[in-house]
């Protein structure tokens, strides 16, 4: 495998590599945001288990509002984990790409499947926070809100 060093070459294989990587920014920002919730979803978990524990009359209640708070954890681990994945597909693929570009290795194939593989990743991920959100939002209870009567 011989390395080119025209640097046109080097140029053009650097340009080909980096556009994945606006992908990689997206991919770093919903690990942030899905971390954020699972730390929220964790935190509220602990605080059921610590008002059931205290008000044993509410166990019911907190066993249900457990199991959903169980299920959106799991979706945003499954989410982390696909963003992950995704992460390191796209990142192989840089390194095909640019390798691709810069030598004798056929990468193309490799390239093409390691992010369209990555982009499938992603739109799974995008699927499990979808769901999180919609099962986090069924929680809400907009019936206690109702205006006070009377003066």
């Amino acid at each position: 495998m011989a390395l080119a060093l025209d640097s046109d070459t080097i140029t053009h294989g650097i340009q080909l590599a980096v556009a994945p990587v606006f992908l990689l920014t997206a991919v770093s920002g919903m690990i942030g945001a899905v971390a954020g919730r699972l730390a929220r979803i964790i935190d509220r978990a602990r605080a059921v288990e610590d008002r059931a524990r205290a008000h044993p009359d509410l166990m019911a209640r907190a066993a249900a509002e457990l199991a959903e708070l169980r299920l959106r954890g799991r979706l945003a681990n499954g989410c982390i984990a696909l963003l992950t994945t995704c992460a390191f597909l796209i990142g192989l693929t840089i390194i095909l790409l640019f390798l691709g570009e810069t030598t004798a290795f056929q990468s193309s194939r490799w390239a093409v499947g390691g992010f369209l593989s990555g982009v499938v990743c992603f739109l799974l991920a995008l699927l499990c926070f979808l769901t999180e959100t919609v099962i986090a939002t069924r929680l809400l209870n907009f019936q206690l809100l109702e205006p006070p009567t009377g003066p």
